[in-house]
Parts: structure tokens; C-alpha cells; sequence
């Protein structure tokens, strides 16, 4: 529901609103919804299916036949001003009302999603749930309650969120053992691999890197059971990220090679330029430049032919910010051997910020510590330390340990500058902070 009003598709949220868990393990009829809203089945699937309506008179009749709050629209309903349609970032903030701290309206928040997983069957609140006979549609639901988790991810990192991806992934683990169709059983798996992914992925970003090599493993493992190369793939990407983070370079590029080499045919070209801009990120990280730039040349030749219908859902992730910011990875590598780089570093750091989606936070943060280093290295103390202070904010704001651990090494690239007095007292800052994480 809340991704269909972000994405101002009033059928959407319709559909979202009849396959709604409160309804029951049968979703509403579209014929039941339909005569609500005086039109047919066959229009109401269209409005489901279709572009978004435009004709406001429709769509502010509608929504008060449905009860949607003015507060999570993007129109105004006669006689209430424009001052209720809502930027999308503020339709996020309603779930985090001022009167609570950000940690208060986050927790709200997975406790909703957890609800609503309850709800469907897939979370028991003991992490028990009673086995049944597993169907498409339970298959369905499982993949949107990973998307929900996915989305509060990319916007506030894996601190918090851990702890409840991490029991969801295990409870629908055990799903693999309950009744259902041999035809459903490819999905069944694939599904319990992504949410073993998510899992890692979380634990990653909290810092919890036991747990996720764990869960990576059983996700891998469950992936290659459902003959699943592309989701293998994706499993060992996240891998790689986390031997990178630890600067572990040569095992996260013998990681990528093996898995591209391992893809083969189900190889698309975002699995390509996915996997070719971070292998060229550890090749950077090793000191060969000049394979790192072939490579980004590759992946970029491969995201030009990107189709996104061709592409695994849980591929949608991957966007040009995520590109250009391996870009921005290579060349701070290079400037940090030849300052004669770090002007083009502040250009791809600057690119990869204004690239990135509304919703990916996370990345936006990590890219902006990255861009605070490539200020430094080029000379630009006094930039540097406007984005440090806007990236000190950010980072407090979220629950990402790799947010803070970036953060913490900013201290390397601003050595030629310690001697300013501002400088020094910035590197103090970042300094305690560490001390606090330790």
C-alpha cells in the first residue's frame, strides 16, 4: 500500500487494498471492489493494470468512497487545500510522527510489516507458524513482505531492520518442508533464498558479519538448489560487497570472476554491469587502474542495454547511481596515487548522489562520505568539511554500521589538511564517534 501511494497509482492501491491480509488468505473480489466504485470488473482490472489515472475528479471520488486519508495523497479532495498532497518523502515521514524520535517511528514501522506477515501466515508470534499447504498466492505475498523490507533497508539502514529479517527469513525457512505443488516448488525455494539474502545484506549493513556469511550461505545454498543461476549470482554479489567492505579485495574479485564466469547464458546485461563495476572497484582497490577503467567500460557498454522487463524483480535495485558510483570508487583509488584524478572523483561522487532514487538513502549517504573524500584529495578542505557535516548528521540519523565505518575513514584522506584548525577539529569528531562504536 505505501508503495503504491509513493508511486501515485491510485489502481494500485486498490489492488493493494483487496490482497490486503486483513481480508483473509482470499484476496477481495475485483467484482466486489468494483461495484463499491459503480464500474465493472473488466474497468476495475484495467485501472489495476493500466497507467495511473489523471482525471481528478475520478480519482478524489474514489478516494473518499475508499476512506484514504488526505494526508497520503498527492491531490486535494474538494474542499481541502494543496497544502495535504504530500512530497513523497514526507508521505514517508507520516509513519514517523515528530512527537517520536526516528528509532520509535522505524520500529513502528517493522512492527506493522510484521503484522501484516503474521497476517498471510509467514511469521508465527512465538516464530512458530502451523504448517499447511503452501500456494502461489502465499508465494506472492512472501515476495511483497521482502520488498516492504527491502524498501525500509534502502532508506534507514540494517541496524534495526536485522533483527526482524533475519526471524522472517528463518520462519519462511521452514516453509520448504510444508505441503504444496511440485510446480510451485522452483518459486517456493527461490524465494526463501532472497529472503536469506535480505537477511545477510541487513546483517552486513548492521555490522554483523558472522550472521550474514551465515545466512548468505544458506541463502546460496537454497538458490542453487532451485537451479536458480541469476539469484546465485545476486547471493554472491553481496558476498563480494562484504569482503570489499573488509578490504578483503583479492577474495571479493576471485568471488566475482568465479560468479560471472559461473552465470554463462542466464547472464543479463544488468548481472553484467552489476558484476563488472565491482569487480573494477577491487581491481582499483589492488592498484591496476587501467584494468579498473576497461572494466567500467564494459559494465557501462552492458547497463546501456539494460531492459528492465527482461530483468529478475529483485534486480530493480540496481540503478545509474549505483554505477557511476563505482566510478567514483575507482577514482578516488587513482587520486589517492595521483591527485591529477581527484577532480574527475568529485565529478562521478557528485553524479552518483543526484542519480540515486528518492528511496535509496542508504546509498545517497555512503556516496556522500565519498564524495568528502574526494573533496579532501582534491584540495578543497573547506567543501570537504560542509559535505563532512551534512554526512555526520546523515550518518546519526541512520542505523548502518558501513554508513559509520565509511564515515571513520574519511581520516585517511584528509592527513594534508590536519594542520587547519577546522580540519583537525572535524577529524576529533570523527575520532569520537569511532571511539563510541568501538
Amino acid at each position: 500500500m505505501r508503495l503504491a501511494l509513493a508511486e501515485r497509482h491510485l489502481g494500485r492501491v486498490i489492488r493493494a487494498y483487496r490482497c490486503h491480509p486483513y481480508h483473509g488468505r482470499v484476496a477481495l473480489p475485483q467484482s466486489v471492489v468494483a461495484g463499491w466504485l459503480g464500474i465493472t470488473q473488466a474497468q476495475l482490472s484495467r485501472v489495476e493494470n493500466g497507467p495511473p489515472l489523471v482525471h481528478l475528479d475520478r480519482l478524489a471520488h474514489w478516494a473518499k468512497l475508499l476512506g484514504i486519508p488526505a494526508s497520503c495523497l498527492w491531490f486535494a479532495l474538494p474542499g481541502q487545500t494543496q497544502r495535504s498532497v504530500e512530497r513523497p518523502e514526507l508521505a514517508r515521514a507520516s509513519t514517523n510522527p515528530h512527537c517520536a524520535g526516528p528509532d520509535e517511528g522505524r520500529r513502528a514501522l517493522l512492527a506493522g510489516i510484521a503484522a501484516v506477515a503474521a497476517g498471510a501466515g509467514l511469521l508465527g508470534s512465538n516464530e512458530f507458524v502451523q504448517p499447511r499447504r503452501i500456494g502461489t498466492a502465499d508465494i506472492a505475498r512472501l515476495n511483497a513482505v521482502l520488498e516492504l523490507y527491502r524498501s525500509v533497508d534502502r532508506e534507514t539502514g540494517g541496524g534495526l531492520l536485522y533483527g526482524e529479517v533475519a526471524r522472517f527469513a528463518e520462519s519462511v525457512y521452514r516453509m520448504l518442508d510444508w505441503s504444496h505443488p511440485a510446480e510451485v516448488t522452483p518459486s517456493l525455494i527461490a524465494a526463501v533464498a532472497t529472503a536469506r539474502q535480505l537477511a545477510g545484506w541487513t546483517a552486513l549493513d548492521a555490522g554483523r558479519h558472522g550472521d550474514a556469511q551465515r545466512h548468505f550461505v544458506a541463502g546460496e545454498r537454497a538458490a542453487l538448489t532451485a537451479d536458480n543461476a541469476p539469484l546465485v549470482a545476486m547471493i554472491r554479489y553481496a558476498q563480494a560487497k562484504q569482503l570489499q567492505h573488509l578490504r578483503h579485495n583479492r577474495d571479493a574479485l576471485a568471488t566475482l570472476q568465479l560468479t560471472y564466469a559461473q552465470l554463462g547464458s542466464h547472464a543479463t546485461p544488468a548481472a553484467k554491469a552489476l558484476l563488472w563495476g565491482a569487480q573494477a572497484a577491487s581491481v582499483a582497490a589492488l592498484g591496476d587502474h587501467q584494468t579498473a577503467l576497461r572494466t567500467l567500460g564494459k559494465a557501462s557498454d552492458q547497463f546501456d542495454r539494460i531492459d528492465k522487463e527482461r530483468e529478475p524483480a529483485w534486480m530493480g535495485f540496481y540503478d545509474r547511481g549505483e554505477l557511476l558510483a563505482q566510478y567514483g570508487r575507482v577514482y578516488r583509488d587513482m587520486a589517492r596515487r595521483d591527485r591529477r584524478h581527484a577532480s574527475e572523483a568529485v565529478r562521478w561522487g557528485r553524479d552518483s548522489i543526484a542519480a540515486f532514487g528518492a528511496g535509496n538513502v542508504r546509498s545517497a549517504v555512503l556516496n556522500e562520505v565519498g564524495l568528502c573524500s574526494a573533496l579532501f584529495l582534491a584540495d578543497e578542505p573547506k567543501q570537504a568539511l560542509a559535505v563532512g557535516a551534512r554526512v555526520l548528521k546523515q550518518a546519526q540519523a541512520m542505523s548502518s554500521q558501513r554508513v559509520l565505518d565509511r564515515v571513520v575513514n574519511l581520516r585517511r584522506d584528509l592527513v594534508r589538511h590536519r594542520e587547519l584548525p577546522e580540519v583537525a577539529a572535524f577529524e576529533r569528531v570523527v575520532a569520537a564517534r569511532a571511539a563510541l562504536a568501538a
